[in-house]
């Protein structure tokens, strides 16, 4: 049987760089040599916590899931991949059959098996094996970086068409950690040219603006309220991405939005009721919208990305190789304020 390396979360804390078996291919999957992938969020949470709401690591499990890499084995029912391929991989494959997937909302397949979410395996190894419509080519001059940030960039992507944004919009990004970074990038490929953000975080902030944004707001020194009223003219924005999962910044959105405007939730509180003014939502007429992962994103980022309006690749702060997924660990724990997106190679 051959062998690959992988970084094996074996329990709560505890990773280790081992030999495991490469995945087998089905008929409609190809295999894939992992080139770069991103460190998430949710893959240091459950490293440190163990779990993620009613996820709950109960076994050994790789961990990791924005990747990109090049096909090196496809089944024998695929045929629109090929074997020397460029491919970004979508990390959640669906069902196909359920209602949400046949109305196009395949992110909310309850049968979605989507990677390092337990007991499922993710991809901080050598290779992995996925099922082919799910994997999309890469153009030339696209990088591997570039395709394995589309995971995050898509949770930007959808928040975009789930608030229907326009040009013209005034967008206010809450929270500039990788996803608010990305929802930034969105933005501007949805042809934004009004883009603002806060964090509590300077670092963040300076980053924020190599990445695009007009301009920012430090809340801890600075009125949010204040800005948002001087940047909209008093008339609020007519956008708001909500990224950082913060109660107060959660709360005070319906003060910050403009009447008719809408309120996107995608950072997830520490506890699951926030309290909001109904008052302000019901006379407003202010529509709130939640976004779990994406769906139909990857063709769209794609073609967006080839603009070069956005260089994805001034989010990545840290490189590591695989060997060295405890030492990328605990820069992802113990330096957030100076680093963004951390990425590893498992092929060197």
């Amino acid at each position: 049987m051959s062998m690959m390396k992988a970084a094996v979360l074996e329990s709560q804390g505890k990773i280790e760089v081992k030999e495991v078996p490469i995945p087998s291919v089905k008929p409609d999957e190809a295999l894939v040599q992992v080139k770069c992938i991103g460190i998430c969020g949710s893959d240091v949470h459950y490293y440190e916590h163990g779990r993620i709401g009613r996820y709950e690591v109960k076994q050994p499990i790789i961990l990791g899931h924005e990747l990109a890499g090049v096909v090196t084995e496809v089944g024998e029912n695929v045929q629109h991949i090929k074997v020397g391929d460029r491919v970004a991989v979508e990390p959640g494959v669906t069902c196909g059959r359920c209602e949400n997937c046949k109305s196009g909302r395949y992110n909310l397949c309850p049968d979605v098996v989507f990677m390092a979410t337990p007991p499922v395996d993710g991809a901080w190894a050598e290779y992995v094996s996925v099922r082919a419509d799910f994997l999309f080519p890469l153009p030339d001059g696209m990088s591997f970086e570039e395709g394995a940030l589309l995971e995050p960039l898509s949770v930007g992507f959808h928040a975009m068409h789930r608030a229907q944004v326009k040009p013209h919009d005034r967008v206010l990004v809450t929270g500039l950690g990788p996803i608010g970074q990305l929802a930034v990038a969105a933005a501007r490929l949805f042809g934004v040219t009004e883009i603002y953000g806060s964090d509590v975080v300077e670092y963040r902030r300076d980053l924020a603006i190599t990445m695009g944004i007009t301009e920012v707001c430090d809340p801890v020194s600075e009125s949010l309220q204040e800005k948002v009223n001087s940047w909209s003219d008093g008339k609020g924005m007519d956008v708001i991405i909500e990224t950082s999962g913060n109660a107060g910044a959660i709360m005070a959105t319906t003060a910050q939005v403009k009447r008719g405007g809408k309120i996107v939730l995608i950072g997830l509180p520490a506890v699951a009721s926030i309290g909001m003014n109904v008052n302000e939502l019901i006379d407003g007429e202010i529509d709130v919208l939640g976004v779990f992962r994406y769906a139909n994103t990857y063709p769209a980022a794609i073609r967006a990305l080839q603009s070069g309006k956005v260089c994805l690749e001034d989010a990545i702060t840290h490189k590591f190789n695989l060997d060295d997924i405890q030492e990328a660990l605990d820069l992802a724990i113990h330096h957030k304020n100076s680093s963004m997106k951390i990425m590893i190679y498992p092929n060197n």
